[in-house]
């Protein structure tokens, strides 16, 4: 029973946080929740809309520029640029909305360039078109990275087989590319599709008024600017039944598909060779350089010209850095603790009592994260402990809590395989040579879990820093993280003073992640 008290710890603090906000939810809602009410379905509806506009976008661009790049799988600049393609999917939000505003912007570098050359650029295009161009920012990037593994995954065999059969490019996409993509499509654009709808930060900068509000931004405006706790339940439900139905039909969708198995040698496809083919690649290839790299490189040059020294001799930007970093490290060490408890629990009763549902449904529950937006949960939370304290005043433990709890299925995924690796390799033989508690801990499975660990933290932590949704709601001027004060600065038209703060707090974010992934995971962690 010992080994299985960390587990019981961690799983009552997951679900305790989980249940006590459900519970708040659905108490609520039965003194004010109305599905008539006209403002929930126009926020469904919008959220449903652009939701679905941005997954077509993505995938839609996503396709020729995977394509695109699987057939070219050797040119100059290659790697560096799918490392450009993943720093999207590790930048805050909040920060990229900044790169998207400083690029597009009405006094941005597009609009700079078109006066320049004597024509009217038309300015960002906040409303629907200025949400479909941040969620086409995120999610073209993760589309991309991963559409590729799929055609990595057509043995090279095939390739000559369709060489000797004299197949064009039509012929090639009808028979052996969409085949095996219409077979993933539909998980991915279902992944693209719950991360669109969950969006809160894009929607809130560039969504521009109340005809651009989708159901995350409609909880976060009941709270904090009506004060209508019973709508704000109404939507958070709502959300949570829509968020809940999505990644289900995700795990549906998404499942593994076999794949055919080849000699591992690389062949040449046929249709990589032809002057039209490598125009059209290079074309799209250059696209999606630029759509993605153009806010980036503003985001850099705006921050160097921005007025340094002022925003770094204001005490608000450092008191909001620390307060955002220690956030980030308190959250980053919870959701590890609970991963480890979770796991060791799911260890025991998997491999020592042999109860392997048990053991699923333990770490099944430290996925609860994925169905529960910050948002709804913060909302829950609010609801239940308003009336028991000042919610305002315990805002940075709410937030650790909340971005703990949403932190925590990265941790679960890094850290899990290799934890059930360690236990089916070396369990019995720590039984034979009587290694247990600390010895085992130190000398065996540390050694193993080491660099996981520190990888599931440095998600966990990086994710907390760069957060608005759990703080845009609980925060105040005294406990502003970077998010939010980037936001309000954002708000205020202060482009200067929002570049900087942007660039520190993507240099915060970074630096997180790489200290917590090379201290604690060691100097060979990558």
């Amino acid at each position: 029973m010992l080994r299985l008290l960390p587990g019981l710890a961690a799983l009552a603090l997951v679900l305790g946080l989980a249940d006590e906000a459900l519970a708040a939810l659905v108490l609520e809602a039965g003194t004010g929740l109305r599905l008539d009410d006209p403002w929930l379905k126009r926020a469904l509806v919008f959220t449903l809309e652009q939701a679905g506009l941005s997954t077509a976008l993505s995938l839609g661009f996503a396709l020729p520029v995977a394509r695109a790049l699987a057939r070219r799988p050797r040119f100059p600049g290659r790697g560096w640029l799918l490392r450009l393609f993943g720093l999207p999917l590790v930048m805050p939000a909040i920060v990229a909305v900044f790169g998207l505003v400083a690029a597009y912007g009405s006094g941005g570098w597009l609009a700079r360039a078109a006066a320049a050359a004597g024509l009217e650029w038309p300015g960002f295009p906040y409303g629907l078109g200025g949400i479909l161009l941040g969620h086409v920012f995120f999610n073209l990037p993760l589309a991309v990275r991963l559409l590729l593994p799929l055609w990595a995954s057509v043995p090279g065999e095939t390739w000559r087989l369709a060489a000797q059969l004299g197949m064009g490019p039509w012929a090639l996409w009808r028979l052996i590319e969409w085949p095996l993509l219409r077979q993933a499509l539909p998980g991915i654009a279902a992944l693209v599709f719950t991360l669109c709808s969950t969006s809160f930060a894009v929607v809130l900068a560039l969504g521009g008024g109340p005809a651009a509000t989708t159901l995350e931004v409609a909880i976060y405006q009941a709270l904090r600017f009506d004060f209508d706790p019973p709508r704000a339940v109404g939507l958070a439900l709502v959300q949570l039944a829509l968020c809940s139905a999505l990644v289900l039909l995700g795990q549906r969708l998404g499942a593994a598909m076999p794949q055919p198995e080849g000699s591992g040698r690389m062949h040449p496809r046929p249709d990589a060779a032809g002057r039209l083919g490598r125009a059209c690649d290079a074309l799209w290839i250059a696209l999606a350089f630029a759509f993605v790299g153009l806010p980036l490189a503003a985001l850099v040059a705006e921050s160097l010209d921005g007025p340094w020294r002022d925003v770094l001799a204001d005490a608000r930007l450092w008191k909001a850095a620390g307060l955002s970093l220690a956030i980030a490290l308190g959250a980053g060490a919870l959701a590890l603790a609970l991963a480890f408890g979770l796991l060791l629990a799911s260890r025991e009763l998997g491999l020592r009592r042999h109860r392997p549902r048990l053991a699923v449904a333990v770490e099944a529950a430290g996925m609860l994260g994925l169905a529960l937006p910050p948002l709804v949960l913060g909302t829950g939370l609010f609801v239940w402990l308003a009336p028991r304290l000042d919610v305002f005043a315990w805002a940075p433990a709410l937030v650790v809590a909340i971005a703990a709890l949403l932190g925590l299925p990265y941790a679960l995924r890094a850290l899990g395989p290799h934890f059930r690796a360690v236990a089916e390799r070396h369990d019995r033989l720590c039984a034979s040579l009587g290694l247990a508690g600390w010895n085992r801990l130190r000398l065996v499975e540390w050694p193993a879990w080491r660099q996981p660990a520190a990888l599931g933290a440095a998600l966990a932590a990086a994710l907390a820093a760069g957060d608005l949704g759990a703080i845009a709601l609980f925060g105040t001027p005294e406990t502003a993280t970077l998010p939010l004060l980037l936001y309000q600065r954002l708000g205020s038209y202060q482009m200067g003073a929002a570049a900087v703060t942007a660039a520190v707090l993507l240099a915060l974010c970074l630096g997180l992640f790489a200290a917590l992934e090379r201290g604690l995971g060691g100097r060979d962690a990558r």
